[in-house]
């Protein structure tokens, strides 16, 4: 069970419309609002069943009546001084939720089943969630307020979401007033006290350094040692609170944190399970929000004595978020917490490992605190899901080529019975997979075939995609490759076709294949391979990968002036390619990225473009270059694009499945995108996509809204042609394109 405060999402006015009452019901996913008067007061709940039956039951349906008409006043509350156990009897099969009220009526929480979460300001932190990374600075600071700052500025860079300090009370805190020169006290009591008196800083200092960590962008949180301390941070108003391992048993101060009604972080370093237990069953008799933290507290810990495998067990019998605070050296244990489900992890960072005080010599520096971020979110990436295996894009293109198909080992006809001596297995893996073998066995032949042949998905059904004339609003064509253009263009009566050169096809001669010119346009789309595994790259920070991207990018501007003949409605031709700016690990930072486009920019200079359109394809997130993924940092951002055409002069190629992909990792409006960027298309690739890097998937396959993309390039850039880009769409004549023309015409 889930307590609830952060209800902003789930309440509504009882005098609010039904509309703005219908939007938050979509916004909040959860498909119940709570309706409160203007006091506060809850008067009713209002579900999305409960407006479906008002719409059927009404015969003018108004959506402009206020809520108190929609409304259940029938609804179960309960007071927010139950015990979990009285609150969870109120739940059934049709009840998902119950409001929580005080003495006056006043809604204050809403109870509810589902995942256990903790909420900090804006930040979910759930099993799902992405691990929240917390810098402890704690008193490393060594009590200099510019080293305080200094950490919590590299803390920022270095990915944290937030930075934690510790608060306590000197006075209140210890029996001789936290005097380090008591002699009658223990060693280690002495110890700890001369550390701590020489890094106390003022309360008033402590608050701007948590102001400055809003500053930074990241979340200021505090260990409020004693009930002073925490009266501080509650006037302060701490959005969270986190407790040292040495007060999980002080439940005095545990309760005092829960009446905040703001989420605790415990640690359970220094406790027993029992121990532990007792506490989880005293901060759900309070209805507290809290995650546990495992933690062993030694300086640093042997990682003999760590035992990561408990946080599976913490999570079970505590029913609640669970987390790390690590004490040990390096950054690999964190890491392995998070992919054994912890998802709040604690380190300590310092700027000098040999300063006094124990908490130093567990710390880890600016760059390894970086080091253990990037880490933990890779694997987070790499975490996936506990269902059926796919296949990943990376990992069908080397399929491709790396694979084995069925293939033809003799000529056939259309008729002839297709039988098992008829059949080898060949690479590439561009066809039927071998394991279909018996499944072609006896099949009728439909097409004529020659040795090295391969089998289709075609070959075992009939198509319902073929070549014909197709009705579109623009010019369309296909992708072709030398060898296959006459091919594929005798097939359909499209207006241009699209050439997709590899470095071996520039060594060939148009006339090795065209005879005559043919009454077609054209455009060219540049390799990205080269020999010797060189990418073009006009970006390159290496003058000599960009002075050779030069190079060949005006061989092929050279090239495609000689192919122009050959088409007699080719007028000034298209070059669409990709320019470079990738990286191999990471993306770059803004000033990465702007040094990019000015060395673009300046390569572009050094190129003759007379006769031809060199346009920049718009690029995703995550590119693949010989089957694995690099990191791309132009053309994937709208207002870049824009700035780069409108004061340059340059005109793209908008790659649908490309800027899908970017909008979707940058989590931007595609809509949006499309309508700032599409005025400077002269050219578009038109294909689905899904998630964040799986490109080229036939139309239908993936997450990209054609309707809504027709809609807006009709009127951005009625006269821009296109084709159908699907990855290997040209196997079996064309197969895949045709398939994609005919499902496209629905909306262009």
């Amino acid at each position: 069970m889930i307590i609830d405060r952060k209800l902003g999402p789930f309440i509504v006015l009882s005098e609010d419309s039904i509309l703005s009452a219908l939007q938050k019901l979509i916004n909040n996913r959860k498909r119940y609002l709570c309706a409160v008067s203007q006091h506060g007061c809850l008067e009713g709940v209002l579900t999305d069943g409960d407006v479906r039956n008002w719409l059927v039951a009404t015969k003018s349906a108004d959506l402009q009546r206020p809520v108190s008409d929609v409304m259940n006043r029938a609804c179960v509350s309960v007071s927010i001084d139950e015990t979990p156990d009285v609150i969870l009897q109120h739940f059934s099969k049709v009840i998902h939720f119950v409001p929580l009220v005080d003495d006056c009526e006043h809604l204050v929480a809403i109870a509810r089943i589902g995942e256990e979460e903790l909420v900090i300001e804006d930040r979910v932190i759930s099993k799902d969630s992405p691990t929240f990374v917390i810098a402890e600075i704690g008193v490393n600071h060594n009590g200099d307020v510019d080293i305080a700052r200094s950490l919590i500025r590299a803390a920022a860079e270095a990915g944290a979401d937030s930075a934690k300090f510790q608060l306590r009370d000197m006075a209140t805190l210890y029996r001789n007033a936290g005097d380090p020169n008591d002699a009658s006290a223990d060693l280690g009591a002495q110890y700890a006290l001369e550390v701590l008196s020489r890094a106390e800083l003022p309360v008033a200092t402590m608050l701007e350094l948590f102001d400055y960590c809003r500053e930074c962008g990241i979340i200021p949180l505090c260990t409020p040692m004693d009930l002073a301390s925490l009266q501080v941070l509650a006037d302060y108003g701490m959005a969270a609170y986190k407790t040292a391992s040495a007060d999980l048993t002080n439940h005095d101060l545990l309760t005092a944190i829960a009446k905040t009604q703001r989420p605790m972080l415990c640690s359970t370093g220094m406790s027993s399970e029992s121990e532990i237990q007792a506490t989880v069953q005293h901060l759900r008799k309070l209805n507290a929000s809290f995650a546990l933290l495992h933690c062993n507290s030694t300086y640093p810990v042997p990682f003999k004595d760590i035992n990561l495998r408990y946080l599976e067990h913490l999570r079970e019998f505590s029913g609640t978020v669970v987390g790390y605070s690590g004490h040990e050296r390096g950054i690999h244990v964190p890491m392995a917490a998070v992919s054994l489900g912890a998802r709040i992890i604690e380190k300590h960072i310092t700027f000098d490992r040999n300063a006094d005080g124990r908490d130093h010599r567990v710390s880890l520096l600016p760059d390894e605190f970086a080091q253990m971020v990037k880490g933990i979110r890779e694997i987070e990436d790499s975490m996936g899901q506990s269902t059926a295996r796919s296949i990943t894009q990376g990992e069908l293109m080397n399929r491709e080529i790396l694979g084995k198909s069925l293939t033809a080992n003799q000529a056939l006809a259309p008729g002839d019975i297709i039988t098992d001596d008829a059949i080898s297995v060949m690479c590439p893996g561009q066809g039927l997979a071998p394991y279909y073998r018996t499944k072609l066995v006896g099949k009728v032949c439909t097409r004529a075939m020659e040795i090295g042949d391969q089998f289709f998905a075609t070959d075992l059904e009939e198509t319902l995609y073929k070549p014909r004339a197709f009705a579109f609003d623009r010019p369309y064509g296909v992708p072709v490759r030398y060898h296959d253009a006459l091919n594929i263009a005798a097939q359909a009566p499209v207006d241009f076709l699209e050439f997709h050169m590899s470095f071996k096809d520039l060594e060939c001669s148009p006339t090795d294949f065209f005879s005559e010119p043919l009454d077609l346009g054209m455009v060219v789309h540049s390799p990205d391979f080269y020999v010797n595994d060189f990418i073009l790259d006009l970006c390159a920070t290496d003058d000599a990968v960009r002075s050779r991207s030069i190079h060949e990018l005006q061989n092929l501007i050279d090239i495609t002036r000689s192919l122009k003949p050959y088409f007699l409605r080719a007028q000034r031709p298209l070059i669409v390619t990709s320019v470079g700016g990738y990286t191999e690990n990471a993306f770059l930072d803004r000033a990465g990225v702007e040094a990019c486009y000015a060395r673009l920019i300046d390569s572009m200079s050094q190129i003759d473009q007379e006769g031809v359109e060199v346009l920049f394809q718009t690029m995703p997130p995550f590119p693949w270059y010989f089957g694995g993924q690099r990191y791309m940092n132009v053309l994937l951002h709208a207002d870049d694009i824009v700035k780069l055409c409108a004061e340059n002069g340059y005109r793209i190629c908008l790659d649908i499945s490309h800027s899908k992909l970017a909008c979707t990792h940058y989590k931007a409006s595609f809509e949006e995108f499309l309508e700032k960027v599409a005025p400077y298309a002269a050219h578009l690739h038109i294909v689905d996509a899904k998630g964040v890097d799986s490109e080229g998937l036939q139309i239908g396959e993936g997450d990209v809204d054609f309707a809504t993309v027709a809609r807006i390039l009709r009127r951005a850039c009625p006269d821009a042609s296109f084709i159908p880009e699907i990855w290997q769409g040209h196997k079996n004549s064309g197969r895949g394109f045709w398939e994609a023309l005919t499902k496209l015409e629905a909306w262009f």
